[in-house]
């Protein structure tokens, strides 16, 4: 949970530090950054793929509460040296079987992962979200197939992502945070190339 917290500083200190330093390029578009933010992951999803177009890819993520804007979700796009390469697909829930189920259509439509965080939803819930990538070009797609693993205790944790390393799959990310039952949850994300 350290290493999670001295994270998230960095990268909201990051992002403060962009989105302050040079107000003038962002209005004119001509930053190396863009810092995206929002509590609605239905618009992040519309503003990552807007900066995609622009020419930016994604670098990080985090979810917090931040001094203004209450609970978001904040993004840290990059300029590419390749603009308008990529698509992005942004998922969040609060259930791992729903979570499951979304990465592995994206997982079938060329959607590789890129980062995950959870936030507190407009609703009160917790959600984690996952953010994918995938070319535009669909002869330099990969096809992926995803597990999700969740569990509140470390020692099952540590048995799944073993087992799940034996049959190929490799950890992608990790998530911690409260459960629809108000206890503590690890979330994992694998992934493995589809054969």
């Amino acid at each position: 949970m350290h290493c999670h917290n001295n994270r998230a500083t960095r990268v909201l200190a990051a992002a403060a530090l962009v989105w302050c330093a040079a107000p003038s390029l962002r209005a004119q578009g001509q930053s190396g950054y863009r810092v995206l933010s929002t509590a609605r992951t239905s618009t992040m999803q519309k503003e990552v793929q807007e900066a995609a177009e622009a020419g930016f890819r994604f670098a990080d993520v985090i979810g917090g509460e931040t001094a203004i804007g209450g609970s978001e979700v904040i993004v840290v796009m990059a300029r590419g040296s390749d603009p308008a390469l990529y698509e992005y697909r942004l998922l969040a829930t609060s259930k791992t079987s729903t979570m499951q189920k979304e990465l592995q259509e994206a997982g079938d439509a060329g959607f590789d992962y890129r980062g995950q965080t959870q936030f507190k939803s407009a609703f009160g819930g917790k959600e984690v979200v996952a953010i994918l990538e995938r070319p535009k070009d669909p002869a330099a797609r990969l096809r992926f197939e995803y597990r999700v693993l969740a569990t509140s205790k470390t020692s099952t944790m540590q048995k799944e992502l073993t087992e799940a390393a034996e049959r190929g799959f490799e950890f992608a990310g990790l998530t911690v945070g409260k459960t629809l039952m108000g206890g503590d949850e690890v979330v994992s994300i694998l992934r493995r190339q589809a054969r």
